[in-house]
Protein backbone atom coordinates (compact mmCIF):
# COMPACT_ATOMS: atom_id res chain seq x y z
CA UNK A 1 0.00 0.00 0.00
CA UNK A 2 1.19 3.60 -0.69
CA UNK A 3 1.23 6.50 1.68
CA UNK A 4 -2.25 7.16 0.93
CA UNK A 5 -3.91 3.97 1.37
CA UNK A 6 -2.13 3.69 4.76
CA UNK A 7 -3.84 6.50 5.66
CA UNK A 8 -7.21 5.64 4.77
CA UNK A 9 -6.68 2.11 6.93
CA UNK A 10 -5.60 4.04 9.90
CA UNK A 11 -8.63 6.20 9.45
CA UNK A 12 -11.08 3.45 9.18
CA UNK A 13 -9.34 1.43 12.01
CA UNK A 14 -9.97 4.32 14.00
CA UNK A 15 -13.34 5.00 13.45
CA UNK A 16 -13.99 0.80 13.69
CA UNK A 17 -11.94 1.25 17.36
CA UNK A 18 -14.01 3.75 18.90
CA UNK A 19 -17.37 2.92 17.42
CA UNK A 20 -18.40 0.22 20.24
CA UNK A 21 -18.19 3.36 22.63
CA UNK A 22 -20.33 5.72 20.79
CA UNK A 23 -23.20 6.67 22.70
CA UNK A 24 -25.98 9.24 22.37
CA UNK A 25 -24.15 11.85 24.59
CA UNK A 26 -20.74 11.07 23.36
CA UNK A 27 -18.02 14.12 22.60
CA UNK A 28 -15.56 12.93 19.87
CA UNK A 29 -11.95 14.73 20.01
CA UNK A 30 -10.73 15.41 16.30
CA UNK A 31 -7.61 16.38 15.37
CA UNK A 32 -6.31 18.14 12.66
CA UNK A 33 -4.39 17.06 9.03
CA UNK A 34 -4.33 14.40 6.14
CA UNK A 35 -4.92 11.92 8.59
CA UNK A 36 -7.40 13.65 10.64
CA UNK A 37 -9.51 14.33 7.66
CA UNK A 38 -9.91 10.87 6.88
CA UNK A 39 -10.73 10.13 9.54
CA UNK A 40 -13.58 12.69 9.53
CA UNK A 41 -14.73 11.40 6.66
CA UNK A 42 -15.17 7.73 8.51
CA UNK A 43 -16.90 9.69 11.38
CA UNK A 44 -19.20 10.63 9.11
CA UNK A 45 -20.45 7.49 8.53
CA UNK A 46 -21.26 6.79 12.25
CA UNK A 47 -23.16 10.16 11.98
CA UNK A 48 -26.40 9.80 14.85
CA UNK A 49 -25.12 7.26 16.76
CA UNK A 50 -22.87 10.24 19.30
CA UNK A 51 -23.97 13.53 20.03
CA UNK A 52 -21.12 15.74 18.47
CA UNK A 53 -17.36 16.68 18.19
CA UNK A 54 -14.83 19.29 19.59
CA UNK A 55 -12.03 20.27 16.38
CA UNK A 56 -8.44 21.37 17.17
CA UNK A 57 -8.40 23.75 14.41
CA UNK A 58 -11.08 26.06 12.50
CA UNK A 59 -9.93 23.46 8.90
CA UNK A 60 -11.30 20.16 10.82
CA UNK A 61 -14.73 22.63 12.31
CA UNK A 62 -15.34 23.08 8.72
CA UNK A 63 -14.94 19.40 7.25
CA UNK A 64 -17.09 18.38 10.50
CA UNK A 65 -20.00 20.48 9.77
CA UNK A 66 -19.55 19.79 5.74
CA UNK A 67 -20.47 16.40 6.93
CA UNK A 68 -23.48 17.74 9.28
CA UNK A 69 -21.59 16.61 12.30
CA UNK A 70 -22.03 18.72 15.30
CA UNK A 71 -18.65 20.83 16.27
CA UNK A 72 -18.98 22.52 19.91
CA UNK A 73 -16.91 24.74 21.84
CA UNK A 74 -14.35 22.84 24.23
CA UNK A 75 -16.12 24.91 27.03
CA UNK A 76 -19.41 23.89 26.73
CA UNK A 77 -18.58 20.30 27.12
CA UNK A 78 -18.06 18.50 30.30
CA UNK A 79 -16.12 14.97 28.66
CA UNK A 80 -14.44 14.16 25.49
CA UNK A 81 -14.71 10.42 25.52
CA UNK A 82 -12.12 10.02 22.82
CA UNK A 83 -9.58 12.34 21.19
CA UNK A 84 -8.22 11.33 17.58
CA UNK A 85 -5.51 12.35 15.89
CA UNK A 86 -1.90 11.98 13.52
CA UNK A 87 1.58 12.69 14.17
CA UNK A 88 4.43 13.53 12.48
CA UNK A 89 6.55 11.09 14.55
CA UNK A 90 6.09 8.37 17.26
CA UNK A 91 8.19 6.75 19.57
CA UNK A 92 8.07 3.34 21.07
CA UNK A 93 6.53 4.93 24.09
CA UNK A 94 3.95 6.96 22.28
CA UNK A 95 5.47 10.07 22.85
CA UNK A 96 5.13 12.22 19.79
CA UNK A 97 6.17 15.33 17.92
CA UNK A 98 2.86 17.21 16.29
CA UNK A 99 2.59 20.47 14.55
CA UNK A 100 2.95 20.42 11.34
CA UNK A 101 -0.42 21.63 10.25
CA UNK A 102 0.34 24.22 13.23
CA UNK A 103 -2.48 23.16 15.50
CA UNK A 104 -0.34 22.21 17.86
CA UNK A 105 -1.97 24.17 21.16
CA UNK A 106 -5.62 22.99 20.09
CA UNK A 107 -4.81 19.73 20.02
CA UNK A 108 -2.80 19.59 23.16
CA UNK A 109 -5.83 20.99 24.81
CA UNK A 110 -8.32 18.96 22.99
CA UNK A 111 -5.86 15.59 24.07
CA UNK A 112 -5.44 17.18 27.53
CA UNK A 113 -9.18 16.63 28.23
CA UNK A 114 -9.90 13.53 26.34
CA UNK A 115 -10.11 10.43 28.54
CA UNK A 116 -8.71 8.48 25.84
CA UNK A 117 -6.39 9.56 22.97
CA UNK A 118 -5.95 7.37 19.83
CA UNK A 119 -3.31 8.46 17.82
CA UNK A 120 -3.28 7.29 13.80
CA UNK A 121 -0.24 7.55 11.59
CA UNK A 122 1.49 5.29 8.84
CA UNK A 123 5.03 3.21 9.28
CA UNK A 124 6.81 5.96 8.44
CA UNK A 125 5.95 7.89 11.34
CA UNK A 126 7.36 5.31 13.54
CA UNK A 127 10.94 6.56 15.27
CA UNK A 128 13.31 5.48 17.16
CA UNK A 129 14.61 8.64 18.95
CA UNK A 130 12.11 11.81 17.94
CA UNK A 131 13.63 15.04 16.22
CA UNK A 132 14.26 14.05 12.87
CA UNK A 133 11.00 16.12 12.33
CA UNK A 134 11.39 19.54 12.97
CA UNK A 135 9.73 20.24 16.31
CA UNK A 136 7.48 22.90 16.31
CA UNK A 137 6.86 25.73 18.58
CA UNK A 138 3.90 28.18 19.16
CA UNK A 139 5.08 31.31 20.45
CA UNK A 140 3.81 34.79 20.83
CA UNK A 141 5.18 37.11 17.67
CA UNK A 142 6.79 39.47 19.76
CA UNK A 143 8.90 36.91 21.94
CA UNK A 144 10.04 34.91 18.14
CA UNK A 145 13.49 36.53 18.55
CA UNK A 146 14.06 35.76 22.15
CA UNK A 147 12.51 32.53 22.04
CA UNK A 148 14.78 31.32 19.16
CA UNK A 149 17.69 32.60 21.05
CA UNK A 150 16.65 29.78 23.81
CA UNK A 151 16.01 27.13 22.04
CA UNK A 152 19.94 27.49 20.13
CA UNK A 153 21.21 27.04 23.81
CA UNK A 154 19.06 24.12 24.02
CA UNK A 155 20.98 22.86 21.09
CA UNK A 156 17.98 23.51 18.47
CA UNK A 157 18.29 24.99 14.87
CA UNK A 158 15.17 27.50 15.29
CA UNK A 159 13.92 28.25 11.62
CA UNK A 160 10.44 30.82 11.45
CA UNK A 161 7.98 29.19 9.87
CA UNK A 162 7.15 32.03 7.49
CA UNK A 163 3.47 33.21 6.31
CA UNK A 164 2.02 30.95 9.15
CA UNK A 165 -0.30 32.43 11.73
CA UNK A 166 -2.08 29.77 13.91
CA UNK A 167 -5.68 29.95 14.71
CA UNK A 168 -4.75 31.65 17.95
CA UNK A 169 -2.82 34.33 15.88
CA UNK A 170 0.65 33.27 16.95
CA UNK A 171 3.99 32.06 15.06
CA UNK A 172 5.88 28.93 14.66
CA UNK A 173 9.25 28.17 15.14
CA UNK A 174 10.47 24.77 13.71
CA UNK A 175 13.16 23.57 15.37
CA UNK A 176 15.76 21.43 13.74
CA UNK A 177 18.74 19.04 14.74
CA UNK A 178 17.37 18.15 18.06
CA UNK A 179 17.36 14.43 19.02
CA UNK A 180 14.83 14.05 21.90
CA UNK A 181 15.71 11.18 24.44
CA UNK A 182 14.08 12.48 26.86
CA UNK A 183 11.04 14.16 25.88
CA UNK A 184 9.24 14.54 28.49
CA UNK A 185 11.98 16.93 30.28
CA UNK A 186 12.66 18.87 27.40
CA UNK A 187 8.53 19.53 26.43
CA UNK A 188 8.29 20.83 30.19
CA UNK A 189 11.47 23.04 29.48
CA UNK A 190 11.13 24.67 26.32
CA UNK A 191 7.22 25.71 28.07
CA UNK A 192 9.20 27.25 30.04
CA UNK A 193 10.71 29.88 28.09
CA UNK A 194 9.35 33.08 28.50
CA UNK A 195 6.76 33.81 24.82
CA UNK A 196 6.30 30.07 24.35
CA UNK A 197 2.56 29.13 24.10
CA UNK A 198 3.13 25.39 24.03
CA UNK A 199 5.54 23.25 21.62
CA UNK A 200 4.58 20.09 19.89
CA UNK A 201 6.01 17.51 22.15
CA UNK A 202 3.60 15.43 23.12
CA UNK A 203 5.06 13.56 25.98
CA UNK A 204 3.65 14.57 29.14
CA UNK A 205 0.41 13.37 27.72
CA UNK A 206 1.12 10.99 25.14
CA UNK A 207 -1.16 8.80 22.93
CA UNK A 208 -2.66 5.78 24.88
CA UNK A 209 -3.02 3.46 21.64
CA UNK A 210 -1.05 4.04 18.39
CA UNK A 211 -2.93 2.69 15.45
CA UNK A 212 0.18 2.37 13.18
CA UNK A 213 -0.54 1.57 9.34
CA UNK A 214 1.95 -0.82 7.35
CA UNK A 215 2.52 -3.31 4.72
CA UNK A 216 0.54 -5.87 7.03
CA UNK A 217 -2.26 -4.22 7.67
CA UNK A 218 -2.50 -1.87 10.89
CA UNK A 219 -1.15 -2.99 14.31
CA UNK A 220 -2.51 -1.54 17.86
CA UNK A 221 -0.12 -0.48 20.33
CA UNK A 222 -0.65 0.44 23.44
CA UNK A 223 1.34 2.82 25.79
CA UNK A 224 3.88 1.27 27.83
CA UNK A 225 3.54 -2.36 25.69
CA UNK A 226 5.73 -1.58 22.16
CA UNK A 227 5.23 -3.53 19.13
CA UNK A 228 4.72 -7.17 19.26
Amino acid sequence: MNQDQLKRAVAEAAAAYIAPKLESDTIVGVGTGSTANLFIDCLAELKGKFDGTVASSEASAERLKAHGIPVYDLNAVDDVLVYVDGADETDAHLALIKGGGAALTREKIVAAVAQEFVCIADESKWVPVLGNFPLPVEVIPMARSHVARELVKLGGDPVYRQGVVTDNGNAILDVHNLQIRTPIALEEQINNIVGVVTNGLFAARNADVLLLGGANGVETIRAGEGRK
